[in-house]
């Protein structure tokens, strides 16, 4: 079964040590997001059309709004990852590098000596629940040594200052605002597609064109967001977050969690930790 052996949330976003022994369900992240085989059998990651391998000496890099989906390849035993979830403006503060953006050049990332003791060390310090400060220092270290490799090889990394595209055409604005100011309703995609003045189909084909991921994944992406606020910062019952969110009943709520983190809502909120608050 999977697990989460900590969770620990901070101004540089989240970071998690998970078992996994399931696949996840295609899906996206706002921040930048790596992954770090620790033990265990191997596993495979699909990110846009490629497979990517995870296993030891491995891990892999996703930038922000890349779709992706883990899969697991033994159910039999669950593999340890750590995974981080990397805010670009604490990363591009922290490194100061104002003219560029946290988007990795490559996804494969080989797990030097560095990026495996400092990937222990951040292991280490969640589950000792050391100071803040230790493990923040310890994933800007991480995150920027991966960051330096995936750009090693690609021609325009020494030079590398692009940023995401803007989203340009207006009725795709709207429609993300609309997104975003209903996550909390039982959102029709048809009628957000009406409101922003597009049939179905070309909502659907003008939206993945200017965004890079599908409607139905970014409204998953900010009801997941929703959902990991909630159980980290309040007591509301996952029941209730659950229905705020539009979902039937806890059952489905938590069928969809699982699908995108691997584990249950309730799971991840037992082994949480908040910076300045747990």
């Amino acid at each position: 079964m999977s697990t989460a052996l900590a969770v620990h949330h901070g101004p540089f976003g989240r970071v998690a040590l998970y078992n996994l022994d399931r696949s996840l369900a295609l899906h996206a992240h706002r921040e930048g997001h790596l992954i770090i085989h620790i033990q265990g059998p191997p596993a495979s990651i699909r990110i846009d059309e490629d497979i990517f391998p995870l296993s030891g000496g491995q891990a892999v890099a996703i930038s922000p709004w890349q779709p992706h989906n883990y899969m697991s390849l033994d159910s039999e035993e669950p593999s340890l990852f750590l995974t981080l979830y990397i805010k670009p403006f604490w990363f591009l503060e922290a490194s100061r590098q104002a003219n560029a953006s946290l988007r990795f050049g490559r996804s494969q990332i080989d797990v030097t000596e560095q990026i495996f003791r400092l990937s222990f060390q951040v292991a280490s310090a969640m589950l000792e629940d050391a100071d803040d400060s230790f493990i923040a220092g310890y994933l800007y270290e991480l995150t920027q040594a991966c960051f330096d490799q995936s750009w090693q090889w690609v021609a325009e990394g020494a030079t590398f200052t692009r940023c995401a595209p803007p989203v340009r055409d207006f009725r795709v604005r709207n429609s993300v605002k609309l997104m975003q100011h209903r996550v909390s309703e039982r959102i029709v995609l048809d009628k957000i597609a009406r409101e922003s003045g597009l049939s179905r189909p070309h909502f659907y084909k003008l939206f993945r064109q200017q965004v890079g991921i599908t409607p139905n994944i970014y409204l998953n992406t900010l009801r997941m967001e929703s959902a990991i606020d909630r159980l980290t910062t309040t007591s509301d019952a996952v029941t209730d977050i659950g229905l705020d969110l539009g979902f039937s009943s806890q059952a489905s709520f938590t069928r969809f969690f699982i699908a995108n983190a691997g584990i249950a809502p309730s799971d991840y909120r037992r082994v949480v930790h908040f910076a300045g608050l747990a």
